[in-house]
């Protein structure tokens, strides 16, 4: 069998808002886990309880996102402002 190599190049990355999309994302899961909190119980009858806590994990992750894009933004930022210096 042949190694399948691609017929066209890869497209050029997407940027957009990445901060707001991932401070939006973050938001979303935290929300999900104070709506899913008052039915603990319920969750814990039917075995359900990992779904709780992975929406709080997802929000601790987001988080942890939100720190590293702001970090990438800001040393783009910083590369797009550094001149370059003369040739030798």
């Amino acid at each position: 069998m042949e190694k399948w190599t691609p017929t066209h190049e890869a497209p050029e990355p997407l940027e957009g808002p990445v901060v707001a999309t991932i401070t939006g994302g973050t938001i979303v899961w935290f929300v999900l886990f104070l709506a899913q909190l008052p039915f603990y119980g319920w969750y814990a009858d039917r075995g359900h309880t990992w779904w709780i806590w992975t929406c709080l994990a997802g929000g601790g992750l987001g988080l942890i996102g939100v720190w590293y894009v702001r970090r990438r933004d800001a040393a783009i930022k910083r590369a797009a402002t550094v001149q370059p210096g003369p040739a030798e």
